[in-house]
């Protein structure tokens, strides 16, 4: 009855609306296929993969509240994708009415599936099932791949039968090229399959299934329950794998994060150097970090690299621009935890900015303070670049995107755990503070406009309905997830460091859950996970640099050089800066023809010694302390002078009276 009234309906509103084109459920920005009239034949037959579709009708109010679930569907198979895809139809666009005739299709939503390497113009099998949850179709695709016979089997699909006893002990201490990993399960469990087709995209890592009913095998690998993983490494040792819950998620996390498992690159993406080569001969040193820890090297060198590099874009610093950056240092000056020395010299750029009474200032005077040229006691900022948790297995990978997104991170959690470091500086009692000056910074200064795009997107569609400091957290959390979910795959995708959705169960297992077979977060335990994680008392102050000038009288300029590893300086690891743009003393390499990564930067020297830029040279100050010094003596004079001559005429007129 649903389905028939949402077919009236739909009818009627085409009556109703003629030509009009309805309302899309379903965008370029979902995870969906999302096919016509002119591209669904050609894209069922005889394709390398299985396809699962939906046919169904924008008007229809039950396909409108099902097109969350399918969504969501798609997106939890995404890697699956080389064995079976899903896609979409909407049959209430009219130029679809002719092929949804031709195919059948009479009421909505219609699922129909359709076999790999099918050359017979089949119009697909439809599933008429009454239970269309997420866990009981995505179980149907498993069934459905399995149904396929040898010749028509999906090309990237491994197969998903249980494998004999024989072929997983014969692999005890045997050295192989990569992992083995062995999903022990009962006959109708689904993990095992799932999780071997969550696999499929990534290298380094076989994963095969075995039945709970080989009791050999069982007794072999010491396991006594189920579902259980037994892992087998390269060099020949082996051994049960530990993870916190027996679910698809950890055992698919935990598959995904072994050391030399990463996923499959494109043919475009070319090799990647390894750890420890900067792709162009010279070594890098290797930093041995923990994950669970965060970097004050990183988080200084990301300040290095906006202050001294980012920042020189902008040669002088007026209006919105000129605000933005007062309001991107006060929040760092009162939020950052860093060491002392930083601290003070964000805190004295603050007091300079906000007392200078100047409409524009150049960016040389802010370079100025920024390098201490007045050389005042307890003022450093390191010039050399050590990144720790945010290296990448070459120069051109991670870096500062990573120290920046850290960065936020940290002031998000500061502003949640110190309410009061934010007073008196006009963002008291706002729990945007943080998220505005972040999302003003990167519409303002970042270099990468598109990058930028993509985050004022975000703001627009949901900063608003951030209402608490601790919502602001988990809202930089979300979003941060949200740009690793779409440059999974890319080529900015450090293949030693996947992106992933953090945190992952290895480091936060109690922030995960499982509801309806579908991966659920538990965000009170994520909002505990990131305080602890980006507090103060979580931050190492392993690989800092430790050394800072002497103090002294202000130096004249000398030739100097500010040399930085080649790095993606944007958010989503695509930069693709305006080259008119791009200053003398900045110079970039462009990668592939469309990245361009910053490499080995240089500042000009200048002539003599400018004071916080504002046009004093070196000869200006001489001379003013020249005149400074004539006045001195001149003003003494002239008192001395008329102090004598006062007390001559007082002597000269003075006259007794009685």
């Amino acid at each position: 009855m649903a389905v028939a009234f949402c077919v009236k309906i739909s009818i009627l509103m085409g009556l109703l609306f003629g030509q009009g084109q309805p309302a899309r459920l379903y965008t370029e920005e979902d995870p969906v296929v999302i096919l016509s009239s002119d591209s669904l034949k050609q894209s069922v037959s005889n394709s390398s993969s299985a396809w699962l579709l939906q046919f169904y009708s924008s008007w229809c109010g039950h396909c409108i509240q099902y097109s969350p679930t399918w969504k969501a569907l798609a997106g939890d198979v995404k890697d699956w994708s080389q064995a079976i895809r899903i896609g979409v139809l909407d049959c209430a666009h009219e130029k679809n009415f002719d092929i949804c005739k031709e195919f059948g299709i009479h009421f909505y939503p219609t699922f129909r599936y359709f076999k790999a390497h099918d050359t017979t113009n089949d119009l697909g099998k439809t599933y008429r099932g009454a239970d269309r949850e997420l866990q009981t179709v995505r179980q149907l695709m498993v069934n459905f791949l399995q149904n396929h016979t040898r010749p028509n089997w999906p090309v990237g699909c491994p197969p998903l039968d249980p494998v004999r006893s024989e072929d997983i002990l014969s692999l005890m201490g045997k050295k192989t090229e990569l992992y083995t990993a062995v999903i022990v399960e009962d006959g109708d469990s689904y993990i095992g399959r799932e999780v071997i087709l969550d696999l499929m995209p990534y290298e380094g890592i076989a994963v095969k299934r075995a039945l709970s009913s080989d009791r050999l095998l069982m007794e072999k690998l010491g396991i006594s329950s189920v579902p259980s993983a037994y892992l087998f490494h390269p060099n020949g040792t082996h051994t049960v794998m530990n993870v916190q819950k027996r679910l698809r998620f950890f055992f698919s996390s935990f598959l995904k994060l072994l050391p030399g498992v990463h996923r499959m690159q494109s043919t475009s993406s070319l090799q990647r150097p390894q750890p420890g080569n900067n792709g162009q001969g010279t070594q890098v040193e290797w930093k041995e970090f923990k994950k669970s820890k965060v970097y004050m090297a990183d988080l200084e060198s990301g300040l290095h690299y906006l202050l001294r590099v980012e920042l020189a874009t902008h040669k002088t610093l007026e209006g919105e621009e000129l605000k933005t950056f007062k309001d991107f240092i006060t929040v760092v000056a009162k939020l950052f935890p860093g060491r002392q020395s930083v601290v003070k010299l964000l805190e004295t750029l603050l007091e300079w900015l906000v007392s200078l009474p100047l409409e524009k200032i150049p960016y040389d005077a802010i370079l100025d303070l920024v390098n201490n040229k007045m050389r005042i006691s307890g003022l450093y900022l390191s010039e050399q670049v050590q990144w720790v948790g945010c290296q990448g297995s070459s120069v051109a990978l991670r870096g500062y995107p990573c120290s920046l997104w850290t960065l936020f991170h940290v002031l998000s959690v500061q502003a949640a755990n110190r309410p009061d470091a934010l007073a008196n500086t006009g963002f008291e009692d706002d729990p945007l503070a943080v998220l505005q000056t972040m999302r003003r910074y990167i519409g303002t200064f970042f270099g990468c406009q598109e990058c930028g795009k993509h985050f004022e997107e975000m703001a627009q569609e949901s900063l608003n309905q951030v209402k608490s400091v601790d919502e602001a957290v988990l809202w930089l959390w979300r979003k941060h997830n949200q740009v690793n979910a779409r440059l999974t795959g890319s080529m900015s995708e450090d293949p030693m460091f996947p992106k992933t959705q953090w945190p992952t169960p290895d480091l936060c297992p109690t922030c995960h859950e499982e509801q309806d077979g579908l991966h659920v977060w538990d965000e009170q335990m994520v909002l505990a996970f990131l305080k602890q994680h980006y507090g103060a008392s979580n931050i190492s102050p392993k690989y800092s640099s430790s050394s800072q000038p002497e103090p002294g009288p202000p130096a004249l300029d000398k030739p100097k050089a500010i040399t930085k590893p080649k790095s993606n300086v944007h958010l989503n690891q695509n930069l693709k800066p305006s080259p008119e743009n791009v200053p003398k003393h900045q110079k970039r390499t462009g990668i592939n023809g469309a990245e361009e990564k910053h490499s080995g930067v240089q500042i000009e020297a200048r002539p003599g010694m400018t004071f916080l830029g504002l046009g004093f040279s070196s000869v200006d100050m001489s001379l003013c302390v020249l005149l400074y010094a004539i006045s001195c003596v001149f003003l003494m004079f002239m008192f001395f002078f008329f102090r004598f001559r006062s007390k001559r005429w007082k002597g000269r007129n003075y006259r007794p009276y009685v």
